[in-house]
């Protein structure tokens, strides 16, 4: 259409390592709990976490593992990993900015990166569609996940 619809996940677990150091040793693993997507209008909701969209409740989870990451430049990172929608998983390449880290008043310390990437929805099975009456698609097979991360080094005792 004409808009462009923006939603999160309410509910999520992940993990992170980053190593400034060496890249390389860096991983992410972060799980999605479907049924949680919020776009602001709960009719829009419901479908999306209905059977022609994301089916949460055969489907209660999506996930992304990484499998490499590199260094691209100043606070620049290439995260590449498997997102699974659906049961089908399919290579994704995130691209990653640095924010910077901190350590909070409790002592602990904060990281920050941002994450972009785009992928065609029909790739994972999502391939709902209505026509529209001047032509064209109601619901574009691009779709921009964008990933705001906020990081908190565990201590040694939390594993």
């Amino acid at each position: 259409m004409v808009t462009t619809v923006r939603g999160c996940f309410l509910e999520y677990e992940s993990r992170l390592y980053f190593d400034a150091r060496d890249p390389a040793r860096s991983r992410a693993d972060i799980t999605l709990f479907t049924s949680s997507v919020d776009t602001g209008v709960e009719q829009r909701d419901g479908h999306l976490v209905g059977r022609d969209f994301l089916d949460a409740a055969t489907y209660p989870r999506m996930r992304f593992t990484s499998t490499a990451v590199e260094h691209t430049g100043t606070d620049l990172y290439r995260m590449s990993g498997d997102l699974t929608i659906k049961g089908v998983s399919r290579p994704v390449v995130l691209d990653l900015t640095y924010i910077g880290h901190v350590t909070d008043p409790f002592g602990y310390e904060r990281a920050g990166f941002d994450g972009t990437t785009t992928i065609n929805r029909s790739d994972w099975g999502l391939t709902y569609n209505s026509r529209l009456a001047e032509g064209g698609a109601m619901v574009s097979e691009k779709v921009r996940l964008q990933l705001d991360i906020a990081a908190i080094r565990m201590p040694p005792s939390a594993g």
